[in-house]
């Protein structure tokens, strides 16, 4: 401000520095010329006085400089000129300064000389004998008393640049030291300057407005602060060159963006090509996309969302949803119908090549009674497969129709036992059951001879010839553990993850010749987990395997 005050009024006073120059320029010019008409007048005078006396032989003696003289006859004819040569000029009678001193005895004019192209001061005096004595001064223009002048207001101008300068610089000082001074968070508090205040009103109700919109928008990013930061899903906030704008916790963490994010370009942050070609597509062409990708070892489905204005669009909005137990599920699902399509396939197979032969005649009578029995075997192997499939999807489905009720561990246990003692006998396996005498549990009896019966069923099923199977019960101050052990062919350490999965099998040759449909420990895993009961495997491969389930007690509702 300092600055245009100081330059305004510069151009203000040089101004009026070129117009007084012009007005004095104007007022010399007029005086001059007057003093000029008084001199040519006596000049012209004392001539008259001097051709009187000696008439052109006075005119011709005299040592002239810029003075002009004619003497013209009474008729307009010149008689003598001292510039050019009589006989050559043109006739005077019409010339104003002549025609005046012809008619009043004197006359004087200014104008342009056409002869001379200069401006003259002509000035004439009628003579006794009626010819007429013209004198004529050039007249000094404005541009040379100009010229004659511009030392002087050279000097003049630079005093009084100075000065000016000096009283800019404290007229603006003065100026604006009050406004420098304001208060601006307290408009209406200044009283410096009338001239202002329509100003500092304007700027206090402009505060009020802008400390009221900064209230609701605090209030409404604290707001969405506090929803967004505890989502469980991640949520990224974009502008329309893929920065981030915002991110709540969740996201930071899937994104390991840290502390310092806003403002980052995201695919500093996630650059794998699934996620740049669903981003490109909503920053580019306004697309929505979604595709799914790890963090962290679980699965999330990414949404990205354009923000559109019109048709621009003006950001993203990215969400990160875990999708993990759906993912596991679907894989499941999916493994699940390739599994039992596979089991069923295979004694469906048997079944149809016994059935075949057998229709065909090409058995003979003495093999038809083991064709017969293989389609027997097969049968029932397909039931039991059938079987556990409904029972482990009734399982899935929570079991509502099982009530609890009390029950005694180890009476189930010798019962299990008994029913499995033709399959040990086989492979001459010995089963021992230790317990506390009667155990009681308040739980889902089908459940609980669900896990006891599986369990000792794959010990048996997976020991080699004369192994032995330990099944152990016993109470505690609040829980109840059974424990199966046996000395059998153990689990190796990298299958010992997925043996709770459905149709999972360590060894998918062995598992076939002996019998099992692959789903007994995933039954004892969702049996277990119906119960809230803990499954904990010890297996060591040619050493045997012990599971052990901890039953954690309660009372009847």
């Amino acid at each position: 401000m300092t600055k245009q005050i100081f330059k305004h009024m510069q151009i203000l006073i040089t101004v009026a520095l070129l117009v007084a120059f012009a007005a004095m320029l104007g007022i010399l010019y007029s005086y001059f010329g007057v003093v000029q008409e008084g001199q040519v007048k006596a000049e012209a005078r004392l001539a008259a006085q001097g051709v009187e006396a000696e008439g052109v032989t006075y005119l011709e003696r005299l040592d002239l400089d810029t003075t002009r003289v004619t003497l013209v006859a009474a008729n307009g004819q010149v008689i003598y000129d001292s510039e050019a040569d009589a006989s050559s000029l043109e006739n005077h009678i019409s010339r104003p300064e002549v025609k005046e001193a012809l008619e009043d005895g004197e006359g004087m004019s200014t104008r342009f000389s056409g002869t001379l192209l200069k401006a003259f001061v002509y000035c004439a005096e009628r003579l006794p004998d009626g010819t007429v004595l013209r004198i004529a001064e050039p007249r000094d223009t404005a541009i040379n008393i100009a010229a004659g002048m511009i030392p002087f207001v050279l000097m003049l101008l630079i005093i009084l640049m100075v000065c000016m300068w000096f009283a800019a610089r404290h007229v603006a000082r003065r100026i604006t030291q009050p406004l420098n001074q304001l208060d601006l968070d307290h408009p209406m508090e200044n009283d410096e300057y009338e001239e202002i205040s329509p100003l500092l009103k304007r700027i206090y109700v402009q505060q009020k407005q802008i400390a009221d919109e900064k209230g609701r928008l605090v209030r409404i990013e604290r707001d969405f602060t506090a929803v967004t930061q505890h989502m469980a899903e991640g949520l990224i906030l974009l502008d329309e060159e893929g920065r981030v704008l915002n991110m709540n916790n969740k996201a930071g963490k899937l994104l390991n963006a840290g502390d310092v994010y806003i403002g980052t370009d995201i695919l500093a942050l996630e650059r794998r090509e699934k996620f740049r070609e669903i981003l490109a597509g909503a920053l580019n062409d306004g697309e929505h996309g979604e595709t799914v990708l790890p963090y962290d070892r679980l699965s999330y489905q990414v949404d990205v969302t354009p923000v559109l204005d019109g048709k621009k669009v003006i950001g993203t909005v990215v969400l990160l949803f875990d999708v993990t137990e759906r993912e596991t599920a679907e894989q499941m699902r999916r493994e699940f119908t390739a599994n039992v399509s596979h089991e069923l396939k295979t004694p469906l197979h048997t079944i149809s090549g016994c059935a075949e032969m057998l229709e065909s005649g090409g058995v003979k009578p003495e093999d038809q009674k083991k064709f017969v029995h293989l389609i027997y075997t097969q049968v029932q192997r397909m039931i039991t497969l059938v079987q556990d499939i409904l029972y482990i999807s009734h399982l899935d489905e929570g079991a509502v129709d099982m009530s609890c009720s009390r029950i005694d561990m180890c009476l189930i246990a010798d019962k299990v036992i008994e029913s499995l003692s033709p399959e040990a006998a086989k492979k001459h396996v010995s089963i021992s059951l230790d317990s506390d005498g009667e155990v009681i549990y308040y739980g889902v009896p089908r459940l609980t001879e669900s896990i006891i019966f599986n369990l000792i069923d794959n010990a048996i099923k997976y020991n080699k010839e004369g192994g032995k199977v330990h099944v152990s019960i016993r109470a505690g101050s609040d829980t109840i553990t059974l424990q199966v052990a046996d000395n059998g062919i153990g689990i190796p350490q990298d299958d010992q993850d997925r043996i709770f999965e459905r149709f999972y099998r360590v060894d998918k040759s062995r598992s076939r010749e002996i019998g099992g449909t692959g789903l007994g420990l995933a039954i004892v895993k969702h049996a277990a987990m119906l119960q809230n009961a803990q499954i904990r495997l010890e297996s060591r491969l040619g050493q045997g395997s012990t599971f052990t389930v901890i039953f954690q007690e309660k009372s009847p509702e």
